[in-house]
């Protein structure tokens, strides 16, 4: 049995395409997306949505939660707590405007497909309880666009807490796929008295799992994955808690990662740098291998 890598059957024309130059790459578009931990006696788990197999894009898939950045969150003022916006502007390799709208594409995602706020009403807080008519109805504002993270955080009075994330790693799609994301992807530790919650319209299952756990099921072909995914929750195993993770993040490498594709020996050949595992070799007329 094969693993559970998610791979399109458009792909290779995909990349024939780019190859023989009548595919033009589209612009990435910004993304952020958050591996949220808890503790248990058994080690850290991690929270994780099943992608509706409805959708265009990685249907079926096991993923975090996590989406586009808005740019609205670029240049409004945001209470911030945590390292400053010109030290998350060094640790992402953006300007300050984007460090603060990738932060909170991060913080936003998270509370807007598991229902968890990295915010609270003072530098050192947290808000405990997010359910209720009037959280819901802002939570829904925010999915349809309708209200910017940055104005949500102001009309509830709340400070965008960023010392609770860590920034892990950063994925670019490949250049061949029509939906492109440049995505940081990001660590944090559920808030004592918060609960995750399914309030994803993209997700039909979430669960919580240990990362090794995830990754064995991904090996035996039960649990289908993106390769950004999977290589994330390989680096997670080592840690014994969620605050280990945290404390690891800061050192970890943000060089993004972007697939290769070339063609060798009458095959085209699309990998990973760094990630041998997910290398596929494609006969120029035919399946991947």
């Amino acid at each position: 049995m094969g693993n559970g890598q998610w791979y399109p059957r458009e792909w290779p024309d995909l990349i024939r395409g780019l190859a023989d130059g009548t595919l033009t790459p589209v612009t990435p578009r910004r993304a952020a997306t958050v591996m949220l931990l808890k503790d248990t006696g058994a080690g850290p788990v991690v929270h994780m949505l099943r992608r509706r197999a409805s959708m265009a894009f990685a249907g079926g898939a096991y993923a975090y939660p996590g989406g586009g950045v808005d740019s609205r969150d670029d240049d409004h003022h945001v209470h911030w707590a945590g390292p400053t916006r010109a030290w998350w502007a060094d640790r992402l390799g953006v300007g300050e405007a984007e460090a603060q709208a990738i932060v909170c594409a991060a913080v936003r995602e998270t509370y807007e497909e598991a229902g968890v706020l990295l915010a609270g009403p003072a530098p050192d807080s947290v808000v405990e309880d997010t359910t209720g008519p009037q959280w819901e109805a802002d939570r829904a504002a925010l999915v349809a666009r309708e209200l910017s993270f940055a104005e949500f955080l102001e009309r509830r009075g709340l400070v965008l807490r960023s010392d609770l994330l860590g920034a892990w790693t950063r994925w670019i799609t490949p250049e061949f796929e029509p939906r492109r994301y440049d995505t940081w992807f990001f660590v944090a530790a559920l808030p004592k008295g918060q609960r995750t919650r399914n309030a994803s319209t993209e997700a039909d299952r979430t669960v919580w799992i240990r990362p090794a756990e995830a990754a064995a099921s991904y090996d035996k072909g039960e649990l289908l994955m993106m390769p950004p995914t999977i290589a994330t929750l390989r680096q997670l195993t080592p840690y014994a808690t969620a605050a280990e993770a945290l404390v690891a993040a800061p050192e970890r490498d943000l060089t993004p990662v972007l697939a290769q594709a070339r063609l060798e020996e009458g095959e085209i050949v699309l990998s990973w740098p760094g990630h041998d595992e997910f290398t596929k070799h494609i006969p120029t007329g035919g399946a991947p291998a």
